[in-house]
Formats: structure tokens, sequence, C-alpha cells
């Protein structure tokens, strides 16, 4: 019986479930108003306006808990994390928007215009992005 109390928790620490989640429904799961209204983000191959300046291709990853919520519920708030983390530079930069954001979780890039990817653990779940950031025309 120790066995199975020892064994146990090694199992549930060693999940890393890939989820695609929606990014739709994650922009309409924020009820707080996190996301900034004057940043536009665009995932790859969702059109946008054009672009006057490039200024840098930048990364963000995030984490948020996974203990008592859905693994979507999960990554909707750490995948709107990381689009105001996203915002926030863009700001910082003078630029008014982020395009071609692609996910990069766990070093798998997945391209989607539609849907993100996240990497749901025990406890833990994680969303990294990747995008341009820029001003638009």
């Amino acid at each position: 019986m120790v066995v199975a109390f020892l064994v146990a928790p090694l199992a549930a620490s060693a999940r890393n479930t890939e989820v695609f989640t929606p990014v739709k429904g994650a922009v309409e799961s924020d009820i707080k108003g996190h996301l900034l209204k004057d940043v536009q983000f665009f995932m790859k191959g969702q059109t946008h306006p054009g672009v006057a300046k490039e200024f840098a291709t930048v990364s963000t990853n995030q984490s948020t808990r996974g203990a008592f919520r859905s693994d979507v519920a999960s990554c909707n708030v750490a995948f709107l994390s990381a689009i105001r983390a996203l915002q926030d530079r863009a700001k910082a930069d003078g630029a008014d928007g982020v395009i071609n954001i692609v996910s990069i979780t766990r070093e798998v890039e997945t391209e989607s215009a539609t849907d993100f990817r996240c990497v749901a653990g025990a406890a833990v779940v994680h969303v990294g992005l990747r995008g341009t950031v820029v001003k638009f025309k």
C-alpha cells in the first residue's frame, strides 16, 4: 500500500496534455477586460491591416494554475495573459498591433488562425506565444 501512495503523485505530476483551444472562446471569456483595446492582435493566417513598421518578433510564456478548473478554462487564462504580455510590449515600443502570432509551447510551434496550443499538467498549464510587434498604416 505504501508504494501506491508514493507512485500516485508521480503519475499525476507527469501529465502533459496538449489542448487546442479556440482563440475566439478565450477572447470572449475575458470578462475582466484584461486585454488592451488599443493594441490589436492577429494569429498567423488572420487578415490584418497594412503594416507601416515592424518593430521586433517577441515571445512570451505564461502559466496559470490548472487545479479546480477545466483545462480549457485554465488555458484561456494563460492565453489571455500571454496576449496581454505581447500587447504590453507593443505599447512600450509605441506600436499598435501584434501579428503572425503562433503558439510555441515546449519547443513545438503551432500555426493556426483560429486556435492556440496549451499544455496542461496536473497543477499548471502553459501557453507560449510568439508574434511580430507592428505599427499599422
